[in-house]
Protein backbone atom coordinates (compact mmCIF):
# COMPACT_ATOMS: atom_id res chain seq x y z
CA UNK A 1 0.00 0.00 0.00
CA UNK A 2 1.20 3.52 -0.71
CA UNK A 3 2.98 5.19 2.18
CA UNK A 4 2.55 8.73 0.86
CA UNK A 5 -0.56 10.01 -0.86
CA UNK A 6 -0.09 13.38 -2.52
CA UNK A 7 -2.91 15.89 -2.90
CA UNK A 8 -3.00 19.44 -4.26
CA UNK A 9 -6.58 20.16 -3.15
CA UNK A 10 -5.67 22.58 -0.35
CA UNK A 11 -9.31 23.29 0.55
CA UNK A 12 -9.77 19.64 1.64
CA UNK A 13 -9.78 19.07 5.40
CA UNK A 14 -7.29 16.19 4.90
CA UNK A 15 -4.75 18.33 3.02
CA UNK A 16 -1.46 18.67 4.92
CA UNK A 17 1.80 20.58 4.45
CA UNK A 18 3.84 19.33 1.50
CA UNK A 19 0.69 18.40 -0.47
CA UNK A 20 0.20 15.27 1.65
CA UNK A 21 -3.15 13.62 2.37
CA UNK A 22 -3.69 13.00 6.09
CA UNK A 23 -6.80 10.80 5.72
CA UNK A 24 -6.58 7.33 7.28
CA UNK A 25 -7.96 5.81 4.08
CA UNK A 26 -8.71 6.98 0.55
CA UNK A 27 -11.84 6.12 -1.45
CA UNK A 28 -11.66 6.67 -5.22
CA UNK A 29 -14.49 5.78 -7.63
CA UNK A 30 -15.01 5.89 -11.37
CA UNK A 31 -17.59 8.26 -12.84
CA UNK A 32 -21.09 6.79 -13.00
CA UNK A 33 -19.83 3.32 -12.11
CA UNK A 34 -18.18 2.71 -15.48
CA UNK A 35 -14.64 1.47 -15.98
CA UNK A 36 -12.21 4.39 -15.92
CA UNK A 37 -9.84 4.80 -18.84
CA UNK A 38 -7.87 7.71 -17.31
CA UNK A 39 -7.59 9.79 -14.13
CA UNK A 40 -10.10 12.37 -15.40
CA UNK A 41 -12.77 9.68 -15.15
CA UNK A 42 -12.28 9.18 -11.40
CA UNK A 43 -13.34 11.04 -8.25
CA UNK A 44 -11.96 11.09 -4.71
CA UNK A 45 -14.89 10.41 -2.39
CA UNK A 46 -12.66 11.03 0.66
CA UNK A 47 -12.74 14.81 -0.01
CA UNK A 48 -14.25 16.96 2.73
CA UNK A 49 -14.19 20.75 2.38
CA UNK A 50 -12.21 22.56 5.07
CA UNK A 51 -13.51 25.53 7.03
CA UNK A 52 -10.80 27.89 5.76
Amino acid sequence: MAQDVLCEVNNCSYWAKGNKCSAESIYVVSHKGKTADNSQETDCKTFEASDI
